[in-house]
């Protein structure tokens, strides 16, 4: 009897070879990568302590920075070849963020803040739009996300509570069905049932849209929700004091 073909491998959406980044100033601290690849729909926790170079990891991810050396490839875009304009562009389109302290608009509304990321990606409130309004969307997933729209309807950001901001800074991530989710210890504030709650509420909604997950965080217990976790220090080699 014949065995069935596995299943092909996911393609990667990121790689990383060789890249090399150095803050400027006296004391600049430098991340090198030598290898490193996340594939699609691949939700991956990477840990390592405060100061590690995870925050400097993620701004090369999402093209914030630029390395000075090595090849970084998203989506089969090598973000070294893209101006400062290009990647702000490519990330509006194809990332999702969710920082550590959230960024939302402190007196714009709930749908204000979940809906900005469309103002500057066409395709992504095409997708945003594809059963609807993007305001419908921005409601259904607040709703996903445990958030009742209508209930907080005349509330500014800045009248929520940390896990309702939390929740308004996922769904901001999540509107568009952006390929990659990207998240800056956005649990850190939160005790661990909360944690865990919100991870499966992010995921759920994660799978729906095909999207990948890379979050940063000291806290390796937070392993178990993932299907990766990959230290930091395994894949990179920080410095400080090198010269500028």
């Amino acid at each position: 009897m014949q065995r069935p073909a596995p299943a092909p491998a996911a393609p990667d959406v990121v790689t990383m070879s060789g890249v090399l980044f150095r803050w400027p100033g006296a004391r600049a601290f430098s991340l090198s990568i030598e290898d490193f690849a996340l594939s699609a729909r691949q939700r991956l926790l990477l840990v390592g302590p405060s100061g590690a170079g995870k925050s400097t990891f993620l701004s090369l991810l999402c093209g914030i920075v630029a390395p000075s050396a090595g090849r970084l490839q998203v989506l089969g875009t090598d973000m070294t070849r893209l101006s400062i304009a290009a990647r702000d562009r490519f990330r509006a389109e194809h990332f999702g963020v969710i920082f550590q302290m959230f960024n939302l608009l402190p007196y714009g509304s709930i749908l204000d803040n979940v809906m900005l990321p469309l103002a500057f990606a066409a395709d992504r409130r095409q997708r945003a739009e594809r059963n609807g309004s993007a305001e419908d969307e921005a409601r259904r997933l607040l709703g996903s996300l445990g958030l009742d729209a209508s209930e907080l309807a005349g509330l500014s950001a800045a009248n929520l509570s940390v896990g309702q901001q939390q929740r308004v800074a996922a769904a901001r991530a999540l509107i568009g069905a952006p390929e990659l989710i990207v998240a800056d210890e956005p649990t850190s504030a939160l005790d661990r049932d909360r944690q865990l709650a919100f991870l499966d509420l992010l995921f759920a909604e994660a799978e729906a849209a095909g999207s990948s997950v890379i979050m940063v965080s000291h806290d390796e217990q937070l392993g178990s929700r993932f299907d990766r976790t990959l230290r930091l220090d395994d894949i990179a080699i920080s410095e400080r004091g090198a010269a500028a």
